[in-house]
């Protein structure tokens, strides 16, 4: 196939995709732009406050508010962030807020304590066992035939699947899988339990009531007769980009995909017909590669009915993720994550978007429910940049302008001096107490968004036009509703502008970039050391040799040559 027709192709998918992506009209993709991965959560349930007229700061890992709050991972800025109204002040990380108790987040970090606890209140889970790092991988293999095939192997204490290893067929399958898990990630500690067929869900549960659920698709490609696995891989992941919550995960060409895939007899060479499915994984993390597909309105109550046991069964878990299987009538519950992500519920590839955000607000600050919200958004990246140079712990967002928000859309036909018009034109804006931006279409035309929450300002501001400017030529004016959000300050999209600016910030940003890695690499590293002295104190090597390194250090000290006087 051509270039040409590939690249055809592939603009086909992507407009198609992008074209069907029900979006929440408050929570579009131009909102989102640049926001990805855990941050992407954060922002929408900081969001969703700020426009209410919470006030909200963002912090660093290092902030003294959070120290006795439980966090995982480095979490760079984006993640860790207050709201307050005049009654309450509520810390939150991520889509966690602090009526979670740490109680609740340490149970269900740990995968087989969250099933003791799950099985003691009634709820259905696999059944399984669990293996720590004295375990020999010919242990765990014995065992296998107790629990029978087909089987499940994972971490204790993983996270977004990495280690999940679903449907092992044979003790050879899981002996490569122990290989893989315990020696190449580094997870001694493992889970292996029984193997239930079935869809998995996440259900997404607030105060009670199931908010959001959806499928979620293990990774997959449909065939089309003429492209290998590998090229269909590529096209999937273009299409995935456009998608906000996909864009940051997609399909990787590893060995696991490589190993799945042989056992149904493809390779990434393979081209299947038009029309096949092929799954590249058994897990289906959106994060591994799956799709999420709303199911909420479809879900049976009694389904429903098991998730808002699962939570109701960990002490302090008042909202968080559950993932289940699903056949038929019947529910078995594999996880919980009090730190869910929730962008598979805003982003759907199919289905309507679920506005998990709203119910988490609503349950924290009730008395917000009724208040009166905002349309502006805030540039997410701006704000954060004082955390990710060093120069702040916090920063606090300034609130959105109060009052029902009016917009304009206008499109300037003519001849002007790009940079120096468009630098007028933002004074101009500024001077009026209006937001939005101005825009360089392809045919050369000025597109020109305005906001405000001062109507008559709205309405008048099209004279500005009219004003007299050295070497402008203004043919044609447009006018427009607007109805989409509108992010606060001015921004300037054009061509000579965008050179300029990007000249002055290139390398600043590359600077701090490098700093950061570095800062963000030792961080990394420190977490790795004291991940391995956590497990080494907790084995039972460690235990039954206290008292003989105790007795070595007492010698030690008794042998040690006495300083002259």
């Amino acid at each position: 196939m051509s270039v040409l027709l590939e690249e055809k192709r592939k603009d086909e998918c992507i407009n198609s995709i992008d074209n069907n992506l029900e979006c929440l009209d408050h929570f579009t993709k131009d909102v989102v732009l640049g926001v990805d991965k855990t941050k992407l959560c954060s922002f929408a349930v900081a969001l969703e406050g700020w426009r209410r007229g919470l006030e909200l700061k963002w912090y660093t890992k290092d902030a003294e508010e959070f120290k006795d709050f439980i966090v995982f991972g480095v979490n760079p800025p984006g993640r860790l962030f207050s709201l307050s109204s005049n009654e309450r002040t509520h810390y939150f990380f991520r889509t966690r807020g602090d009526k979670v108790s740490n109680l609740a987040v340490e149970i269900c970090a740990d995968k087989d304590e969250t099933k003791n606890w799950l099985e003691r209140a009634g709820v259905p889970v696999p059944f399984g066992r669990r293996f720590d790092e004295t375990s020999s991988d010919e242990e765990i293999i014995l065992s296998a035939e107790m629990i029978g095939f087909p089987l499940v192997l994972k971490p204790t204490n993983g996270s977004l699947g990495e280690g999940v290893i679903t449907n092992i067929r044979s003790a050879e399958e899981l002996a490569e899988s122990l290989v893989y898990v315990r020696q190449q990630l580094g997870y001694s500690n493992v889970i292996m339990e029984q193997f239930i067929p079935g869809e998995e869900y996440r259900v997404y549960v607030v105060d009670g009531k199931v908010i959001a659920a959806y499928n979620r698709i293990p990774s997959h490609v449909i065939g089309d007769g003429r492209h290998t696995i590998d090229q269909l891989i590529e096209l999937k992941n273009e299409e995935r980009k456009v998608n906000p919550r996909l864009a940051s995960c997609l399909i990787e060409k590893d060995q696991e995909v490589k190993t799945y895939i042989k056992r149904f007899g493809y390779s990434y060479d393979s081209v299947p017909s038009a029309g096949e499915e092929v799954f590249l994984l058994e897990k289906s993390n959106v994060s591994s590669g799956g799709d999420p597909v709303d199911y909420t309105d479809k879900m049976p109550e009694v389904i429903k009915d098991v998730a808002i046991k699962a939570v109701n069964a960990i002490p302090g878990l008042i909202h968080g993720g559950v993932d289940i299987i699903v056949n038929g009538d019947i529910g078995v519950v594999i996880e919980l994550n009090p730190t869910a992500q929730i962008g598979g519920s805003l982003f759907p590839v199919e289905g309507q978007a679920r506005d998990i955000p709203k119910a988490i607000i609503d349950y924290y600050f009730p008395e917000t429910v009724d208040s009166e919200k905002t349309s502006f958004y805030f540039d997410l990246k701006k704000v954060l940049q004082p955390l990710y140079s060093r120069i702040a712990l916090e920063v606090k967002v300034s609130p959105p302008p109060s009052g029902k928000v009016y917009a304009k859309r206008f499109v300037l036909q003519g001849e002007f001096p790009e940079l120096k018009y468009h630098m007028w034109l933002r004074k101009r804006v500024f001077e009026h107490g209006l937001n939005g931006y101005a825009k360089t279409l392809a045919n050369g035309s000025l597109e020109i968004i305005i906001a405000g929450t001062d109507k008559d300002v709205i309405g008048e501001f099209k004279s500005v036009f009219a004003e007299p400017q050295d070497r402008a030529v203004i043919d044609k004016v447009e006018e427009y509703e607007w109805d989409r959000a509108v992010k606060i300050g001015f921004d300037i999209t054009a061509i000579q502008y965008k050179v300029n600016l990007e000249k002055v910030l290139k390398q600043k940003n590359k600077e701090i970039e490098k700093l950061s890695k570095q800062l963000t690499k030792s961080e990394k590293v420190e977490q790795k050391l004291e991940k391995q002295l956590q497990r080494m104190q907790r084995s039972r090597v460690w235990r039954m040799t206290l008292p003989l390194r105790t007795c070595a250090t007492t010698i030690k000290r008794l042998i040690r040559p006495r300083k002259p006087v």
